[in-house]
């Protein structure tokens, strides 16, 4: 049992009310007024200037300001209340002011504060009365009748009813500690549409995970089973054609095991390229070792910079590493370049590569090139994908996905 914590059990299975109940109940009235004046004046000043110029940013920078008080009563909740409130997603703010004010004004988080904030006031009102007045007042009617010398039946009508004052203040209490805690849950934290957008996000980061571990064993049999088979099979018929020109045994059976090692050979490179097209081999080191073996084997001579102070996801490289191979093979098919750069680095929680030539230009997604397949893998990841390529000059491509899946 903590000391924060608003309720906790005691032996009985009983709950209690703790110190924190007082103290949240004492703060709340006041920062509740703090917070409906805020509120107000955002609303008045943003209404009132929302034909002028300077409106609009006002609303906008009050509705952030809102967001962030919502968060401090989300954690004094937590401090007091021991309800851990999920924090909200963090709002989309693209550079600019215009993008600024615009991504503020739509925050849906901003907005639940702004009616948490409101309708907290008359909560805390309440539960003012209910955890510190009518405590208060049945321990003063205890106090003034044994004390206060009246007449025998208000005396005991007044013990009475402190005695029934104290006994449902505790229940009564409890009631107002669960509307509290529902409506920061319902105000402050995500809104189901963000709590569904997460669930969805590690569900697919949970089929990644798994798609990949799936891929590193489909490749390990293929490699360490099939492979090994072919390659049984394959010295194994060298050594029958060895054994056939030793006894000089020219003919059509010579000629049918001469084919098969040929298939034999055929089907061994095949199994590798598929193998290296599962899991590349360079990637076992990571990204950043094996662009330099990505670009050596491009069409053209190819300049590399990557700067990975640390290392992406293995789901991310992947996606990076075929985004990157496909990019280069475009590039010595259809761009008629002489050469090429490749710049990857991670800024921040971002992995930003950028690709580019000095071919004739004039790519576009649709037209062929496989840049729309391109763009829907890096959807997937919650990447980006940036094309610039004008009809005469060299063409850009900037990929960017974050480094954690």
């Amino acid at each position: 049992m903590t000391t924060h914590s608003l309720v906790a059990e005691d032996r009985d299975g009983r709950r209690k009310v703790l110190p924190g109940a007082i103290v949240f109940a004492v703060t709340g009235i006041p920062l509740s007024l703090l917070g409906m004046a805020y509120i107000l004046a955002v609303l008045y000043v943003g209404g009132l200037l929302s034909l002028t110029v300077i409106g609009l940013p006002v609303l906008a920078t009050g509705l952030w300001g809102a967001r962030h008080l919502g968060r401090a009563h989300a954690r004094l909740m937590r401090t007091l209340l021991g309800e851990d409130i999920d924090p909200p997603a963090p709002p989309a703010v693209a550079p600019g002011v215009l993008p600024w004010i615009r991504s503020n004004l739509s925050d849906v988080t901003a907005w639940r504060s702004v009616l948490y904030l409101m309708l907290r006031l008359p909560l805390d009102l309440i539960a003012f009365v209910v955890t510190i007045a009518l405590p208060a007042f049945g321990v003063w009617s205890i106090v003034w009748a044994a004390f206060g010398g009246p007449e025998l039946w208000p005396a005991a009508a007044a013990v009475l009813g402190g005695i029934i004052v104290l006994a449902f203040a505790p229940s009564a209490a409890r009631t107002m500690l669960r509307l509290h805690r529902l409506l920061g849950r319902k105000l402050l934290g995500p809104s189901s549409s963000q709590l569904r957008v997460r669930t969805l996000e590690r569900a697919r980061t949970v089929a990644f995970t798994e798609g990949t571990r799936d891929l590193r064993q489909v490749e390990r049999d293929l490699h360490d089973g099939t492979q090994a088979q072919l390659v049984a099979i394959a010295m194994t018929l060298s050594l029958a054609t060895d054994t056939l020109d030793a006894e000089s045994s020219t003919g059509r059976t010579g000629m049918l095991i001469a084919r098969a090692r040929t298939q034999t050979d055929t089907a061994i490179a095949e199994l590798r390229r598929l193998i290296d097209g599962i899991s590349p081999a360079a990637l076992d080191r990571g990204l950043a070792d094996a662009l330099p073996q990505l670009t050596a084997q491009a069409g053209v001579p190819v300049a590399l910079n990557a700067e990975m102070p640390q290392r992406p996801d293995p789901v991310i490289e992947r996606v990076a590493y075929f985004c990157v191979a496909e990019l280069l093979t475009n590039i010595s098919k259809h761009s008629g370049a002489t050469k090429a750069s490749v710049d990857a680095r991670v800024v921040g929680k971002v992995l930003r590569i950028q690709v580019q030539d000095d071919g004739s230009g004039g790519a576009r997604i649709g037209a062929g090139s496989g840049l729309s397949g391109l763009r829907e893998r890096l959807t997937a990841v919650d990447g980006t994908f940036t094309l610039h390529s004008p009809p005469t000059g060299s063409t850009t491509v900037v990929l960017e996905m974050p480094v954690r899946i």
